[in-house]
């Protein structure tokens, strides 16, 4: 069955106080009582407080760019963990003389009685005298324990220092609490000063180890200078660097001037390979070679062209008026013959011109080339060495430059070493404190009422968390939807036994609240009550043979014909409750072995009972057997309710056949022991098997705790609706 949480309110949290009020009582009261008595047993502390200005200042004040100081978090929290330190709590023991002074002063600012205090000096005056005793046994050891005891008190006072920045200032509170004011003021008003004290020496030792350290290193880096410029000055003149020096400016503007002239020539010498190609086909035919354009273009063949075509101009005209073997004739084409000669001759001279025009060019651009080549390695030479010269003059630069640094440095600090680099001044000294700062006694017993109130209140809800067991009939409901018949009070009787509770005394609390199931019973089906009812629980010890008896003997009372049938067939227990011989009943019914002379008469008129019989080896297999449906309707037709009283149902499985047999089961569930798990897994058990579970009854219910249901029950039962109803049952 699925438990279901519900909405919890304010009168549920105000019930859980209620009912757990002793734990909130006990807590409170345990708080409020160590509180108490700690309070004023503990020694009064006094506190005495000394302002101090606290300002930063450069350390070289001769490179210092004067100008607004901007806050740094880091320098003031350094200077506060001096303040802390135990080399100025040191120097406050010896400037107050407190490894003679201390126990004294202690005691002489004790006021009263201290259950603190006087624990504190008894162990103060144990270690003395450990220490003592040791002081004793030789000199060495003396010495070596006055300085432990040194360092023991200086620990105490830088435990004890505390130190609080004036918010928006420079200013800083040191303060020291004690329980003699005046060691408290004493201590208080040395620390400002011990911390002066502690920052001068700390910038001494600083100055002169700085000094020291620059002074050594000064010397190293002059060696280092000097060492650099002799290796300079033998690089300079092993690679006679004075006189190329002067050629180094003219390497360029050469390279450069080659360049350009080889580019030139390049040029040139194209023209010329691209004209010499032309010219060396043709080379062998002149008529060719007149095609060429360099050697057309000569002016000597184009005179000679002119030439001829004026012979051959002339021999045109001669033909007209002589005849071929004419001496003009022959004169004119041995002129022509001449003319032609020449220009065959002039046309291989231009040829052979533009073939050596070629070779000049060409011899004329590796020239070039190779003057080009010389001044560039050239160049690169003079680069190399001066490459080398600038790495040898930078490692001077440097070492020059190291050395003068620290030079200038060191003549600053000798300057500067009696300037401190924070400057500390007294504001305000520390007066005598007239009144304790602790214990506080008004806030502390205020804490302790708050801490005891709402830390018992945690408590008691911490308890109830941890609490799982069943308290309340609206859990119950909430959780599993089965109604609650009723709620039976814790009996606590000792002089009658609780199985005779409704036959004792049938007006009592304990008896309505059995009328009560009894009427929820009756109720509980809208024609006509259930006949067979089975009573069981979770575990055992839960209280179902006793709300067995005194159900059935509610009913009983009622005019009803009532059976109370124990089927408990492994713990009988309703066969001693009446005194009932047990050699025969249910068992022996079910095994064939007796009929219905089983049933024995109850102490009321409308009440018989049938006991268990004796306890068979296998109450299942019984109880599951067909003659408990044939006993069934005979009981029927004989009785009004039969109650049937049956084991746990976590522990065996009779509950559950019996379950499924009768017509309805109730389950007891007893408060402040039957788990909502256990609960929850009994009901599972009965629906998984489709037994009609009618309701739960809560047992054992302690009214005493939750006045909530106290005061709900005993107005219900001793108002006017509650006498009518009581009437009505």
């Amino acid at each position: 069955m699925e438990i279901e949480e519900r909405e919890i309110h304010l009168r549920d949290y105000l019930r859980i106080i209620d009912k757990r009020r002793y734990t909130v009582y006990t807590f409170f009261i345990v708080v409020f009582t160590v509180v108490l008595v700690t309070t004023f047993s503990a020694t009064p502390v006094y506190k005495a407080s000394t302002k101090v200005l606290i300002e930063k200042r450069e350390a070289a004040p001769l490179m210092t760019n004067y100008g607004y100081m901007p806050y740094d978090p880091d320098f003031y929290e350094t200077q506060y963990q001096i303040i802390r330190s135990v080399p100025v709590a040191r120097r406050v023991v010896q400037m107050l003389d407190l490894e003679r002074t201390y126990s004294s002063s202690l005691r002489g600012g004790d006021n009263g009685f201290s259950l603190m205090g006087t624990i504190s000096e008894w162990f103060r005056d144990l270690s003395s005298l450990i220490l003592g005793k040791k002081a004793e046994t030789s000199s060495g050891r003396q010495a070596g324990n006055s300085d432990a005891r040194v360092d023991m008190l200086a620990k105490m006072i830088s435990g004890g220092i505390t130190v609080d920045p004036v918010k928006n200032s420079k200013i800083v509170t040191i303060s020291y609490m004690s329980s003699n004011p005046e060691l408290a003021r004493s201590v208080a008003n040395t620390v400002a000063q011990a911390y002066i004290d502690e920052l001068l020496d700390l910038n001494m030792s600083s100055t002169q180890h700085m000094l020291q350290w620059m002074t050594k290193k000064a010397e190293e880096e002059k060696k280092k200078l000097d060492d650099s410029e002799k290796a300079l000055q033998q690089y300079i003149k092993s690679q006679d660097l004075v006189t190329v020096r002067n050629k180094t400016a003219s390497v360029p503007d050469q390279i450069s001037q080659l360049n350009s002239q080889l580019v030139t020539a390049e040029t040139k010498r194209d023209e010329m390979e691209t004209l010499y190609n032309q010219v060396k086909e043709v080379s062998g035919r002149p008529g060719m070679a007149e095609t060429v354009s360099a050697v057309a273009d000569d002016p000597t063949l184009q005179a000679l062209r002119r030439q001829i075509l004026e012979a051959e101009q002339k021999i045109m005209d001669l033909s007209q008026k002589y005849g071929k073997k004419h001496p003009l004739m022959i004169r004119a084409r041995e002129d022509l013959n001449v003319l032609k000669a020449k220009k065959e001759q002039e046309i291989k001279r231009v040829i052979d011109s533009i073939k050596n025009e070629y070779a000049l060019a060409k011899s004329n651009e590796n020239n070039l080339r190779r003057m080009l080549a010389e001044a560039k390695g050239h160049a690169i030479n003079l680069n190399e060495k001066f490459i080398e010269y600038d790495m040898i003059n930078r490692d001077v630069e440097t070492n020059r430059q190291l050395y003068e640094a620290l030079i200038k440095r060191i003549k600053e600090q000798n300057i500067t070493e009696q300037i401190q680099t924070t400057n500390v001044m007294i504001v305000q000294k520390a007066d005598t404190p007239g009144a304790p700062v602790k214990p506080r006694k008004t806030v502390n017993l205020l804490l302790g009422l708050i801490v005891g109130l709402f830390g018992g209140i945690g408590m008691a809800f911490f308890v109830e968390y941890l609490d799982q067991t069943v308290k309340s009939p609206e859990d119950i409901e909430t959780k599993f939807d089965v109604p609650v018949f009723g709620l039976i009070p814790l009996f606590s009787s000792q002089d009658r036994p609780i199985e005779s509770a409704v036959m004792d005394n049938p007006i009592s609390t304990v008896a309505e609240n059995y009328k009560a199931i009894r009427t929820s019973l009756l109720l509980s089906s809208a024609e006509k009550p259930p006949k067979h009812v089975l009573l069981t629980s979770a575990g055992p010890e839960e209280g179902k043979t006793v709300t067995s008896i005194n159900l059935a003997t509610a009913i009983a009372q009622s005019e009803h014909r009532v059976l109370l049938v124990d089927a408990d067939l492994r713990k009988p227990r309703i066969h001693k409750v009446f005194n009932i011989d047990n050699s025969k009943g249910l068992s022996t019914y079910l095994a064939g072995m007796s009929g219905l002379d089983i049933i024995s008469e109850g102490p009321l008129l409308n009440l018989d009972i049938i006991p268990s019989g004796p306890v068979p080896p296998n109450p299942s297999e019984l109880l599951g057997s067909g003659k408990l449906a044939e006993m069934l309707g005979l009981l029927s037709a004989k009785y009004d309710i039969i109650i049937w009283d049956s084991p746990p149902l976590l522990t065996v499985v009779d509950s559950l056949i019996l379950g499924k047999a009768l017509d309805g089961s109730i389950v007891i569930a007893r408060a402040g022991k039957t788990t909502y798990e256990a609960l929850g897994r009994s009901l599972k058990s009965l629906a998984d098997l489709n037994v009609n579970v009618l309701g739960v009854v809560i047992n054992a219910f302690d009214l005493g705790k939750d006045k909530y249901y106290y005061s709900r029950y005993h107005n219900y039962y001793y108002s006017a609706d509650g006498e009518d109803r009581k009437s009505f049952m």
